[in-house]
């Protein structure tokens, strides 16, 4: 977690509940702004999908249909 979300949140908390609940709307609302249909990766994502996708190159996951299922 980053330094600001980690901030972000400390402020949150500080709230009252019904004040939570408007921060977590008007947040919710913004997510979805940016990214409608949860496409983009941020940038925790964008880090784990690139190592996985040098795992699977150097060899290090077992490809499904090498499993035997049975």
């Amino acid at each position: 977690m980053s330094p600001v979300t980690k901030q972000i949140v400390e402020m949150i908390d500080m709230l009252p509940e019904q004040e939570q609940q408007l921060a977590f709307e008007f947040i919710k609302r913004m997510v979805l702004a940016w990214d409608s249909d949860f496409t983009k990766l941020t940038p925790f994502e964008r880090d784990a999908l690139i190592k996985a996708d040098k795992e699977i190159r150097n060899g290090d996951i077992v490809d499904h249909s090498e499993i035997d299922w049975s």
